[in-house]
């Protein structure tokens, strides 16, 4: 099975060459990691003590940053070493300051994984949730570096669970820890004799309480805030964006900021045409307070969106009409009511704010018009949802409190080891 587990590796990597001419993203992929192991040899200085995180993309670097910078608190003598395995989390979060190293991650061909390991030689290694590279397993296992997973999460329908599946299964033994969001994926590891696992929750939720806490100002949202119903719309995509439009003709006191998971000029000139009609602004063009005549203000930069929703009255999260929903408790944690599509049903966190009446699912227009009006004109049912979204988010933190005493835990140990060993 590693034979063919290669070759669908070397495959993946030529077709990243075949698109990179026509695909921005793929020739990103495949420009970052050009002198990727240059640049690190260069870089790394000789016995520093070295810890590895991996995250693979954006969302998985915000799971993963609580731990990160608690890990820069409690060690500060280790250097950090941070890698990507998308271009969409590196080109945002190459200048991240808690981190010593930041690369594109090598991909994981057996050649690079060695030449990988033995530049920064990690006393220990954290991938965020998910991503199982099996030669990095393999070779991390093989040289005894530890290796945790933290806010995993598993489902029935991954391959491991799947009859035929012995090798997959076989690799994931050889993972020191898993730190797993809920009991569910708890009790599938351990159905496959993977007992090294243990609930730790999710570090989303850590990471969003903090942001909740920072101060942050932005007098043009607050502006255009006032005196008004504003709905904060994250991360959406188009069949989120006619459903919002269509709400906007039909309540005329409402105001909408849009944050689209995709700014590419493209796709901001086509949402500037749909909302046309309520006299669009992009957020980079303004400098002030807008027109009374504005009602939608279209976010066109990168990392606003988690902190904007604390000026909102309701949140739309987008996604829920395609491969799945985006970050939902960054908009709970200021107590807003949080709205979404259908498709939910791998993300424990929209079960959750379900079941306490935080959350609410949407199947089309008509069904987004009935709720969201119920929260505009039933004050009781608004500050009961409000209420309990906030207290979702609450109830779910500690994650990296977790993650850190198992880290501390193994580094702690290593420590000791080197000193009997110099005695």
């Amino acid at each position: 099975m590693g034979i063919f587990y290669n070759f669908f590796i070397y495959s993946y990597a030529f077709l990243i060459r075949i698109a990179a001419p026509f695909n921005r993203q793929a020739r990103q992929w495949l420009d970052g990691r050009k002198a990727g192991f240059s640049l690190m040899e260069k870089s790394v200085g000789k016995n520093e003590n070295v810890v590895w995180f991996h995250c693979a993309s954006l969302g998985e670097f915000e799971q993963g940053r609580p731990v990160m910078e608690a890990f820069k608190e409690a060690f500060p003598d280790y250097k950090l070493l941070l890698t990507f395995f998308s271009p969409s989390g590196y080109e945002v979060q190459k200048n991240y300051k808690e981190a010593d190293y930041i690369f594109y991650l090598p991909i994981d061909k057996p050649k690079n994984v060695r030449h990988f390991i033995h530049i920064f030689k990690p006393k220990l290694v954290v991938f965020v949730k998910y991503e199982y590279w099996y030669n990095y397993i393999r070779e991390l296992s093989k040289n005894k570096i530890p290796l945790f997973f933290i806010s995993a999460i598993f489902r029935q329908n991954q391959y491991f669970f799947r009859f035929g599946a012995k090798w997959f299964r076989n690799q994931l033994q050889k993972v020191t820890w898993f730190q797993v969001q809920d009991k569910i994926s708890s009790t599938l590891l351990n159905s496959i004799h993977i007992y090294h696992n243990e609930i730790g929750g999710d570090t989303r939720f850590d990471r969003v309480l903090k942001v909740a806490h920072e101060s942050f100002s932005s007098p043009v949202i607050e502006g255009f805030a006032k005196d008004t119903n504003l709905f904060i719309c994250g991360s959406t995509w188009p069949p989120d964006e006619d459903i919002l439009k269509e709400y906007l003709s039909h309540e005329k006191r409402v105001k909408m900021v849009l944050a689209p998971h995709k700014i590419d000029a493209g796709h901001i000139t086509e949402i500037q045409n749909k909302f046309n009609e309520f006299h669009p602004v992009l957020y980079s063009e303004i400098q002030e307070k807008p027109a009374d005549n504005v009602r939608v203000i279209i976010i066109n930069t990168l990392g606003l969106l988690s902190y904007l929703y604390r000026f909102g009255k309701i949140a739309y999260v987008g996604g829920g009409f395609g491969e799945g929903i985006h970050n939902l408790p960054e908009a709970a944690v200021y107590g807003l009511p949080v709205i979404f599509g259908p498709k939910y049903q791998d993300f424990r966190e929209a079960f959750g704010l379900l079941e306490n009446g935080g959350g609410f699912s949407i199947n089309n227009k008509k069904s987004f018009r009935q709720t969201a009006d119920m929260l505009l004109h039933d004050t009781e049912k608004y500050h009961q949802a409000s209420k309990a979204a906030a207290m979702y988010v609450e109830q779910q933190s500690g994650a990296t409190f977790k993650a850190m005493e198992k880290i501390k835990e193994y580094l702690v140990v290593q420590q000791k080891e080197k000193s009997i060993g110099n005695i």
